[in-house]
């Protein structure tokens, strides 16, 4: 049995040391860009392990602050929302400049968190800096670990520890026999409503603090006579002091999903339409591998003509992306327009599993490659000697060519041609290439 990992999330004012921190644990590993405009894979999220113990690692640090903001002000906003999604918060400060003002509303936020914290004292480069240390044991945190992120100083000691404060592996269980379905998207788009109305009862438990939610681990629905199980959903809601930070962590917590999922149902605001963070999670879910339903919810408060088309120029503009991915236009409040919603999540399964014989794969490349042969590069044209189905979920296609390589742009050609003859509605392909003999 598999389950989510524990999350980890670090958290400390400016130049405190937390991304080398996160560096030095997870080996040094930076953050990824992808190549389209407008969609940046934020890898502040990192899957680590200590002493055969796994964990995801989430930097805290890569938030930007408004520069009209208190110091304060962003690492407590920094603070809440790790305490609303993490298992352990991991307090990084400067030992040689101990606990400042800036520090102080969120070491008393700290002290009465339900949730473990280490207090993490960096730069203890040498023996010089320890008496630092010992006057850290009064903030009221428990043991300081004194470390050096630069050096490698203490680390042991503070992995050590942290493994031994994470919740145990079967506390966060994963059911193995059914479909897996994420429900992600941006903060207030409906996650909650549309998991309250697929379970059938109020099971979304909204937390004391204003504007965050809580949502179950793993609950199981049936849609339309298939029963899933809706993985770990629990997101953050936008607030006026946590912009940037909210939606960090709806992509955060949308990867996290996406990881264990099967299935996703994106949601967006269909009265707003498609932005750049709708993007950037459909972009999450495509990588991931798992079949995608888009959902424009509540379509129903859409009260005139001049609103419904707004919307879709914003589908038809911003997620050209993937036509290949079905789109409804629904309420999640009400249940309108949601009939199809099950049908279409079985489609996108049953696709995501969908095997071409080798055979038939090669006689369909070779009938397209003698009408469209690649476009000669660097003076040579390649030309593909061979092509297999490596693997499904997603389907995955390797092509064998010799005399160069094959552009983007052909690739999509492949692409397309094979939804065009196949039935992959639903799901994202991978078309992989490698060098054939000459």
């Amino acid at each position: 049995m598999s389950g989510r990992l524990p999350i980890v999330a670090v958290v400390g004012r400016p130049n405190v040391g937390k991304s080398s921190l996160v560096n030095r644990i997870v080996g040094g590993r930076q953050a990824v860009v992808e190549e389209r405009p407008g969609v940046t894979r934020d890898r502040r999220n990192f899957e680590a392990d200590w002493n055969g113990r796994s964990f995801a690692l989430v930097d805290t640090g890569g938030w930007e602050r408004d520069p009209a903001e208190a110091v304060s002000e962003s690492i407590k906003a920094q603070a809440e929302i790790a305490l609303s999604g993490a298992d352990l918060v991991l307090l990084v400060i400067d030992a040689r400049v101990g606990i400042t003002e800036d520090d102080e509303g969120v070491v008393n936020l700290l002290r009465r968190a339900d949730v473990p914290v280490i207090l993490a004292a960096n730069k203890i480069d040498d023996r010089s800096h320890e008496q630092a240390l010992a006057d850290l044991w009064a903030v009221g945190l428990g043991e300081p670990m004194g470390v050096s992120a630069l050096h490698g100083r203490g680390m042991g000691e503070l992995l050590d520890r942290l493994v031994k404060l994470l919740p145990p592996d079967e506390s966060v269980p994963a059911k193995d026999d059914l479909p897996r379905l994420a429900l992600i998207g941006r903060p207030n788009v409906g996650k909650s409503t549309l998991l309250n109305r697929l379970v059938g009862e109020e099971r979304v438990i909204v937390s004391p603090t204003p504007g965050t939610t809580r949502d179950p681990i793993d609950v199981e629905a049936e849609i339309d006579g298939t029963r899933f199980v809706i993985v770990d959903t629990a997101g953050i809601r936008r607030r006026p002091q946590i912009t940037e930070s909210a939606d960090f962590y709806a992509v955060d917590r949308a990867r996290r999903s996406l990881a264990e999922a099967d299935a996703a149902v994106v949601l967006i605001d269909g009265i707003e339409g498609v932005t750049q963070q709708d993007q950037r999670i459909i972009d999450e879910a495509v990588e991931a591998g798992v079949s995608i339903t888009i959902l424009l919810n509540k379509w129903d408060r859409a009260q005139s003509l001049e609103e419904r088309e707004d919307a879709t120029r914003s589908v038809e503009d911003r997620l050209g992306f993937v036509p290949w991915a079905p789109i409804m236009r629904g309420s999640a409040l009400t249940g309108a327009r949601l009939q199809r919603l099950g049908a279409f999540i079985e489609q996108g399964l049953e696709a995501r599993q969908r095997r071409i014989a080798t055979g038939e794969l090669n006689r369909m490349i070779s009938r397209w490659a003698a009408a469209h042969p690649p476009p000669v590069r660097k003076g040579r044209r390649p030309r593909i000697q061979y092509a297999v189905q490596a693997g499904v979920a997603p389907p995955t296609f390797v092509l064998f060519v010799a005399g160069g390589e094959l552009g983007s742009d052909y690739l999509r050609f492949i692409e397309n041609r094979l939804r065009e003859e196949v039935d992959f509605e639903g799901t994202p392909l991978r078309i992989l290439t490698r060098s054939g003999k000459r």
